[in-house]
């Protein structure tokens, strides 16, 4: 009779313990990290490696950039001395334009009328002390004068997709016309740091000396012993506010956080900090492996070859939230109209990646080879297949517009 008793209740605390033991950890797996509040006009948090936006607000909203701007001029700059038209140990004479004095109150490196300075100091003199002096220097000697220099800055931002970023001036300071985004600046900084690896090393700099004078670097964040950071620049102008654009990494995995229009330099620095620990804490990048049947070659129309080998975009890296990796889920799509000639490195489908049937991120599909138009006698054979395929295939997929429905699936 006890035996009889005591089965139900035996059975009843094994399945409690059970549930007991599971529950945490299943919850654990299944918790989405929310971002933190942050005290900020506009922020963003990218992954350096996938591109990703992990979180952000207002991030295409227009802002005064005020020092930011010099990121970009010293983007310009490298891409000059990579290229061989500049050289780091040109002597520039500094002309009235770029005299100190024209600065008050603003940051500088008090450079004097007639003065012949180094790219080297100068490039310097920009990162570490953001001296704006040194900048209009550097725009003369690259493109003769600061007009010139300012297209060149205005051409690379469009080139780098930084669509709603305008520059006027090639330091920062307000101007009616100047503004950028949280996002364009994560996109700049993502192409100086890819771009321009050595010269991005001088943003980690903490002083620069010339003259006998000393300056330190602006950024708090190279002092914090608890990140690894490594950049990039302060900015602030009455307009603007105090804004930080960052970048940090742990184990290899590099985030880019910006914050525009904070009320004060502590503020922007305990701002950025909190965006970078969060993002170290509860995300991670990842490279998924694809076997030849999931990630097969592109077809290609009156092409030869008729079939190109593929490779994903941006290293086949996605950043992903550390407890879900389990719920990942992924839908491969090929572009079935895509017609030769087809270049090294164009589009020619999509990954979506899901988590918890949410998209989460779109990985581009790029050509790994090229295939030009092949002779008429070669491409018969598509002449009288195609037709058949399209018959099958009634909505055209715009590899420009990801909402848009995909043709082909696999």
């Amino acid at each position: 009779m006890m035996k009889t008793l005591l089965r139900p209740v035996l059975l009843y605390w094994t399945i409690s313990l059970y549930f007991s033991l599971i529950t945490p950890a299943s919850a654990e797996d299944t918790l989405m990290p929310s971002p933190p509040e942050i005290a900020a006009d506009a922020w963003v948090l990218m992954s350096y490696q996938s591109g990703q936006v992990i979180a952000g607000s207002n991030q295409n909203q227009a802002h005064a950039p005020a020092s930011l701007v010099k990121i970009m001029t010293s983007y310009v700059v490298g891409k000059e001395l990579k290229a061989g038209h500049i050289h780091g140990d040109d002597k520039v004479v500094i002309s009235e334009n770029a005299w100190g004095q024209k600065f008050p109150g603003s940051s500088k490196m008090f450079l004097n009328v007639g003065d012949e300075v180094t790219v080297d100091d100068l490039n310097h003199g920009v990162i570490i002390s953001s001296g704006n002096d040194a900048t209009v220097a550097l725009a003369e000697h690259v493109a003769g004068h600061t007009a010139a220099f300012i297209e060149m800055m205005n051409r690379e931002a469009e080139r780098l997709g930084m669509q709603r970023t305008y520059f006027t001036t090639p330091h920062g300071l307000d101007s009616d016309e100047q503004a950028t985004t949280a996002y364009d600046m994560a996109l700049l900084t993502r192409a100086f740091i890819h771009d321009l690896p050595e010269m991005y090393g001088l943003f980690k700099e903490k002083s620069f000396t010339f003259n006998k004078i000393k300056q330190g670097n602006r950024n708090p964040l190279l002092w914090d012993t608890s990140l690894n950071a490594d950049g990039v620049k302060t900015g602030y102008t009455k307009e603007a506010g105090y804004s930080l654009v960052s970048s940090a990494s742990q184990d290899g995995f590099r985030l880019i956080a910006v914050v525009l229009g904070t009320k004060d330099v502590n503020a922007r620095r305990n701002e950025s900090k909190k965006l970078l620990t969060w993002g170290f804490r509860f995300y991670q990048d990842l490279a998924p492996n694809f076997d030849k049947n999931t990630l097969k070659k592109a077809k290609v129309w009156y092409g030869s070859p008729s079939n190109v080998q593929v490779e994903l975009g941006d290293g086949g890296v996605i950043t992903v939230p550390r407890r879900q990796r389990k719920s990942l889920d992924h839908k491969v799509f090929y572009n079935s109209n895509l017609e030769a000639p087809v270049a090294k490195g164009q589009q020619v489908g999509k990954v979506e990646w899901y988590l918890s049937d949410s998209l989460i991120t779109v990985q581009p599909i790029l050509a790994a080879e090229a295939s030009e138009k092949a002779p008429w006698y070669k491409s018969m054979i598509d002449t009288v297949w195609r037709p058949i395929g399209r018959w099958f295939n009634d909505q055209e997929w715009d590899h420009r517009d990801d909402k848009d429905a995909p043709e082909s699936t696999q």
